[in-house]
């Protein structure tokens, strides 16, 4: 067991005329002091300095010409960007409650979800069905829980239950159905297969949490790598921009995302242009161009 006494002593807390000064002498230019202890006020100081990284030498200085202003454009930038990602995550994870409940209900009723003999192998159905207690149980005080408690016995059909799962919890589920369910859903859903959607969707809960949590998405790389469709002809990594591949290949009104998404995302790059550095979120040069093209689809004859 390692000794108490050979770890550091935790940082003392600072004041924020303090955490002003420790910028400026990291090389740090403040114009307006006054503008920097305002948003020192609002940001947490150790959120904020995350966004110096890519500016901090060896030595622990920023590069020359770093300037407070422009750190805090890029701190703006990701806070948006967050945002508009965030509204598409939620209209695909709407969408899914809404077809993996559809599908299940009326493949195998409305309580089906509580068979074991609708999983697959690699499904925990004693840990499922404890979650789902737990879910019950945080949300008793909700109008449609207790309505189901009073009225049906505490027996929820899947399309009230799946609105209390977790985006992981979503996830799980469809990774756990029936090697036949899955391919169904993800032929009729998303034309393509059962294993591309199963590691999507995994790369969809990473990225809603980090939105959710107002987590930095610049300069940083997610945990998992997207599945690249096959003859797609870029090969997905764990950049933000192969999540916004992922939410491309999942979204599912074309017009909407090719109409109001991408001119959103354009007009956002293009505000910051002169401040942010694409690389450090894993744009390609070609970025427009595979947004915008049509998504790969398996074809109908496929019998996998």
């Amino acid at each position: 067991m390692e000794n108490e006494n050979s770890f550091r002593d935790v940082k003392p807390a600072t004041t924020f005329d303090d955490q002003l000064e420790k910028l400026k002498n990291r090389g740090c230019i403040i114009g307006d002091e006054n503008f920097a202890k305002r948003v020192l006020k609002q940001i947490n100081y150790y959120r904020l300095t995350a966004y110096f990284l890519p500016f901090k030498k060896e030595n622990g200085k920023y590069i020359e010409g770093t300037t407070f202003n422009n750190v805090y454009r890029i701190y703006e930038f990701d806070r948006r960007l967050r945002n508009l990602l965030f509204s598409i995550v939620e209209e695909i994870e709407l969408m899914l409650r809404t077809q993996l409940s559809y599908y299940h209900a009326h493949t195998y009723g409305p309580l089906g979800y509580e068979n074991e003999d609708y999983y697959n192998g690699k499904h925990n159905h004693e840990d499922f069905i404890k979650n789902i207690e737990i879910d019950i149980a945080h949300n008793k005080n909700n109008l449609v829980v207790k309505h189901h408690q009073s009225q049906y016995g505490g027996k929820f059909p899947i399309w009230v239950i799946v609105e209390l799962f977790t985006m992981g919890q979503l996830s799980f589920f469809y990774s756990d159905m029936l090697r036949a369910d899955k391919k169904v859903i993800a032929r009729d859903l998303f034309k393509t297969t059962d294993t591309n959607v199963e590691s999507w969707l995994r790369c969809l809960t990473d990225l809603r949490n980090v939105c959710a949590h107002y987590s930095r998405l610049y300069n940083c790389n997610m945990v998992a790598i997207p599945a690249t469709p096959k003859d797609f002809p870029y090969k997905l990594d764990r950049s933000v921009f192969g999540y916004i591949m992922v939410l491309k290949f999942l979204y599912f009104d074309i017009e909407k995302w090719n109409n109001l998404f991408l001119p959103n995302l354009e007009a956002l790059i293009e505000e910051y242009s002169s401040t942010i550095d694409l690389k450090l979120i894993g744009f390609p040069e070609e970025w427009k161009l595979l947004l915008r093209m049509p998504n790969p689809r398996i074809e109908k004859t496929n019998k996998e």
